[in-house]
């Protein structure tokens, strides 16, 4: 496939996980029928991306600086695109944040914002326009099943995720008058790095000690949960990936995609039950069963 008929492809966040394996997957492409522009903060953590490729793909594979939450970044990487236009833009770049609320320092949560939420929208406010004009495009966004219900002691995260959600809702309505589709990945929990680089209240902390005993258990219990749930039901990176190609393969994309069928259940209780307190029940169940169960056994 000739360059110009090769689809350019801009993908944020890729020093690792998502990003850096949906770089490759795409750049590797037996008939390479992409070219990807894998973008990073940081480009001394380039290193792993182009071992992953091994130097073989000179000529669908170009690296390039860029950070999300600077907006002359943003724009100096997508003026160094050689074809002068993207026709599938992936914003994956986020970052997470966990712990109670009366803990979290404002510049941590503006900081989250700035990458998840601003990050994005400044990303999509670079791109759009040229989708607009050429009446084509494609605009794929990690999305997360912390975007579609809350989860104690995640609420910054959540907040820029379901904020998220409704960003690319609100798009979605208005680009399909200009044929640009926007697909939501709607992520579980991924066997990456992410977890390793969450920025989180650690257990031992002695900022815990500011804390009321009762919220000190639940978090004690929530970390457990989680720690649970990494590693018994995250999925690889790869089954994330396989997902991004359906979306990109597709003549007409949906605009939410699943990874996994196990958000199915929360989603379907949030919906259909409209007063919300069976699923804050639910989740209660789930996140907090120990301290459930203890809870029963005292009224008893």
């Amino acid at each position: 496939m000739s360059c110009a008929q090769k689809k350019v492809v801009l993908i944020t966040g890729c020093s690792s996980g998502i990003g850096l394996s949906l770089a490759v997957r795409l750049a590797s492409d037996p008939g390479k029928n992409y070219k990807v522009y894998a973008t990073m903060r940081d480009l001394e953590k380039k290193e792993r991306l182009l071992e992953s490729v091994k130097g073989l793909h000179r000529d669908t594979l170009d690296v390039l600086q860029m950070d999300v939450t600077d907006h002359s970044s943003v724009l100096r990487a997508r003026d160094k695109v050689q074809e002068g236009h993207v026709d599938i833009l992936v914003c994956n770049a986020g970052v997470g944040l966990m712990g109670p609320l009366e803990l979290q320092e404002a510049e941590v949560m503006r900081s989250v914002l700035e990458v998840n939420l601003f990050g994005t929208l400044q990303t999509l406010q670079a791109f759009i326009p040229n989708m607009k004009s050429r009446r084509e495009g494609h605009i794929l966004v990690t999305g997360s099943t912390g975007g579609l219900h809350g989860l104690p002691f995640s609420e910054v995260y959540c907040a820029s995720k379901f904020a998220i959600e409704g960003a690319c809702e609100s798009l979605a309505v208005l680009l399909q008058q200009f044929n640009v589709h926007v697909s939501l990945i709607e992520c579980g929990p991924v066997n990456t790095n992410f977890l390793e680089n969450l920025q989180k209240v650690e257990l031992g902390d002695s900022s815990l000690d500011a804390l009321d005993p009762l919220t000190r258990s639940l978090y004690q219990s929530f970390m457990m949960h989680c720690g649970s749930v990494f590693q018994n039901v995250a999925q690889d990176t790869e089954e994330i990936v396989k997902v991004f190609l359906e979306a990109i393969e597709s003549p007409e994309p949906a605009f939410r995609y699943y990874t996994s069928e196990a958000a199915h259940p929360l989603v379907k209780l949030k919906t259909t039950r409209l007063d919300g307190l069976d699923y804050i029940r639910e989740i209660g169940k789930i996140t907090f069963p120990q301290d459930q169960e203890e809870s029963q056994q005292d009224r008893v």
